[in-house]
């Protein structure tokens, strides 16, 4: 059996956080979570994860600045970004690889983002291997 993915999630909304963690889990993923970039910080730094969930606007400091923070240490986190108050976002100051305005986008549409930065992160499937050379064409 593969090992479950691990998603933080950090958003200072508790419900929102609730809901997402719930839909995760039912789909396999490991999840953390965290109602502050600190606390967001701190687990992420005591735990190996495999993709940052994080919402924009929040307390102390925001999302933006908690992603360059993880980017820092660890570039190859995937990371998505997401807001409910703003729905355009200069991709020159994201340091996420994808930004998501909540409300614009179905579940589906953010679990098949998280699929596809995972097997982006982890690399394309070995081919497999039968043991033989293949046959040459003639």
């Amino acid at each position: 059996m593969r090992p479950k993915k691990t998603i933080l999630c950090v958003d200072d909304n508790e419900q929102s956080l609730s809901v997402r963690k719930v839909m995760l889990e039912t789909r396999g993923y490991r999840v953390l979570t965290a109602l502050t970039a600190a606390d967001a910080l701190q687990i992420f730094k005591s735990n190996s994860v495999d993709l940052v969930l994080s919402d924009l606007i929040m307390p102390d400091f925001d999302g933006r600045q908690l992603i360059k923070e993880i980017k820092t240490l660890s570039p190859q986190t995937p990371a998505i970004l997401f807001s409910g108050k703003i729905t355009v976002f200069s991709y020159d100051e994201m340091p996420a690889d994808v930004f998501l305005p909540k409300g614009m986008y179905a579940p589906v549409e953010l679990l098949e983002r998280i699929r596809l930065m995972l097997v982006r992160k982890r690399g394309p499937k070995r081919a497999a291997r039968s043991g033989e050379p293949a046959a040459a064409a003639s």
